[in-house]
């Protein structure tokens, strides 16, 4: 993608993560065409953000009924 450095300077964040992803971004300033590339890219692992989970039963009343279950099934076994 070729923009002209007015519209660079405007959408420069959204532009940035595109070359991020991948996409070849250069711009144009005074008739020198520059080309955006990143140093390195970073993998997608870093990119994902931590989500904590909330337990909504009371682990301790569905435990033993659990393993009694559990246990059932692997002595079908």
């Amino acid at each position: 993608m070729e923009l002209g450095i007015t519209k660079l300077r405007q959408d420069l964040f959204r532009l940035a993560d595109r070359a991020l992803e991948g996409e070849p971004l250069s711009f144009v300033h005074k008739g020198v065409v520059f080309r955006l590339v990143p140093d390195s890219k970073p993998s997608k692992l870093a990119r994902l953000t931590r989500q904590t989970l909330v337990a909504t039963e009371a682990d301790g009343d569905l435990l033993p009924e659990m393993q009694h279950e559990w246990e059932q099934d692997w002595a079908e076994l």
